[in-house]
């Protein structure tokens, strides 16, 4: 069977990589380990402080630190794990694909490695196995077996509360206001007397559906929007056939979100609109906002509010690993058959780079403690994925990824337009996340040099997901911001930031009233198609 990548290559990193290990070099990181066991051994024994307890989800469990057997099992495997890395620091590969590939591999390794992940060596299994008299394990090997029948290559996390569409998620009022080939358009029923005047459209991510921005009523930030006195739209995307194969970044752009400001602009009587988007989707808009002021249609957009988007490629951390030629090859071969990637294909890679939280942690759940998993919202969201054409992931990651093309003056074109970001004038503001493991929130950062008008930099708590669900009453998490000069270098602009307490969302309807403050009556959906979420998002992947 065609893998969607190449495994000549991840052997070939691997053998360039150990290639560039001098003798000297090894030489010292074994002395350095040899000292660094002789110190462990001497504080199990009790013979010389022991290390602090690590800010490790997977070893919170008191015994942990408490246990002396527990607790030397934990010291042992993280100290190993730290020397391996630092041996694998040692190599030199010939490029940063390479390099990552290597890192990407030993962190599989390390993860699955972990003394939590097994029943003899997991206090809370050992717990539960004795309680249960071994239950647990039979039905978790019941588990493993429904999982590996079903053939996703995928832990399936069992909650004890199941999300309704509509009802319980994805469920503020609305109406499908328009719909093509590619996404509906979701108008949202007011809550005000009056609203902005020019409405809000949210372009999300095709990865997964639209409503991580409204998941429960206390998270969703549609209703909160909504509730602020805004009129809001968002896109969308269908879950794409065989029919979508040819359907690349060209058509998601102009059969997408250009449409989609045409048809928001109509449904509310507005000249503009103020756009916002997600990771992929940001993308997406830069390049929009390029193609309209090259056709001098950028009056259309008001601004735009890119969160957690990349527009500038160089520096894509460990998702470099999946980015080379020989792997883009295996991917387009695996594609042609069917036109499009599954969804559970995408949430294998995902899943695969924060193993930890996404694999190991529901193979303890459900193989070994038979535990059902807490109801959460976002992974609902999060395993609710959606499958992409083929011509768009070639377009994608061969032209924006691979070869960083809108870093480029004219390095891409869209309908026959050349993408200069450069000649950008929409205000911007860029919204980073601090502990983002898909975009670095330094590599975000320098996104804002290519555009070419005004630019503000905002740093969010928290991670890629989480930090955008940053609801006001929560009071997390936190954001950063800083007036004035945006240094080059991110981590200049954050020695000079403001650390401000709680969401980051009531600061960005102000920075979005200063552009524009003015209010109108509220705008009903008018001529609506269906209610809302919609029959696109209920799709299945």
């Amino acid at each position: 069977m065609q893998q969607p990548y190449d495994p000549l290559s991840i052997w070939r990193a691997m053998a360039d990589h150990a290639a560039g290990v001098t003798p000297d070099a090894l030489m010292k990181v074994q002395a350095d380990a040899a000292r660094e066991w002789g110190d462990f051994w001497l504080s199990a024994w009790g013979l010389k402080p022991a290390a602090q307890a690590p800010r490790d989800r997977r070893f919170a469990a008191k015994e942990w630190s408490e246990d002396p057997y527990y607790r030397t099992l934990r010291d042992a495997y993280l100290l190993a794990s730290k020397q391996a890395k630092a041996a694998a620091a040692l190599g030199s590969g010939k490029d940063a694909s390479g390099k990552a590939m290597v890192g990407f591999v030993l962190d599989q390794f390390l993860n699955a490695l972990s003394p939590a992940n097994f029943a003899a060596t997991n206090p809370d299994v050992v717990a539960r196995t004795m309680e249960t008299g071994g239950q647990n394990l039979v039905q978790g090997f019941g588990n493993l077996m429904q999982d590996v029948v079903e053939g996703k290559g995928i832990v399936r996390r069992r909650p004890d509360k199941h999300f309704v569409k509509g009802e319980t998620i994805a469920a503020t009022p609305g109406e499908v206001v328009f719909q093509n080939l590619l996404f509906q358009l979701i108008q949202y029923t007011p809550t005000t007397a009056d609203v902005a005047a020019t409405p809000l459209l949210y372009v999300p991510p095709l990865v997964n559906k639209y409503y991580m921005i409204d998941l429960q009523p206390k998270s969703s930030l549609v209703k909160w929007l909504v509730d602020q006195g805004r009129t809001v739209f968002v896109i969308s995307w269908i879950n794409p056939d065989e029919r979508h194969r040819g359907c690349g970044v060209e058509q998601y752009v102009l059969d997408g979100i250009v449409e989609a400001i045409g048809a928001a602009r109509a449904a509310a009587d507005a000249d503009k609109v103020d756009l916002f988007a997600f990771c992929l989707g940001g993308t997406l808009v830069s390049v929009a906002l390029a193609w309209l002021q090259a056709k001098g249609r950028a009056g259309e957009v008001a601004s735009a509010t890119l969160i957690g988007s990349m527009v500038d490629f160089a520096d894509m951390r460990d998702w470099s690993a999946f980015v080379n030629e020989a792997h883009l090859d295996a991917l387009d071969t695996h594609l042609a058959k069917r036109g499009y990637i599954e969804s559970t294909e995408l949430q294998q890679l995902f899943a695969a780079v924060r193993a930890n939280d996404l694999i190991w942690s529901s193979v303890i759940a459900h193989y070994l403690l038979d535990k059902p998993a807490p109801a959460s919202d976002l992974l609902y969201w999060f395993e609710d994925g959606a499958r992409i054409p083929q011509e768009f992931l070639r377009s994608y990651n061969r032209d924006l990824l691979f070869a960083n093309a809108l870093k480029n003056p004219n390095g891409f074109a869209v309908g026959g337009v050349a993408i200069d970001l450069a000649t950008v004038t929409t205000p911007i503001l860029l919204l980073a996340l601090k502990d983002d493991h898909v975009s670095a929130w330094e590599a975000v950062y320098s996104g804002a040099a290519l555009f070419g008008g005004e630019v503000t930099f905002v740093l969010g708590g928290s991670g890629h997901n989480a930090g955008v669900i940053n609801p006001p009453a929560a009071n997390k998490h936190g954001f950063w911001t800083r007036d004035g000069d945006r240094p080059t270098d991110a981590a200049d602009w954050l020695v000079g930031a403001t650390k401000n307490d709680g969401s980051w969302w009531p600061w960005w309807t102000r920075w979005l009233d200063a552009h524009d403050a003015a209010r109108v009556p509220a705008r009903a959906p008018k001529n609506g198609l269906e209610p809302a979420p919609g029959s696109y998002v209920a799709i299945a992947h």
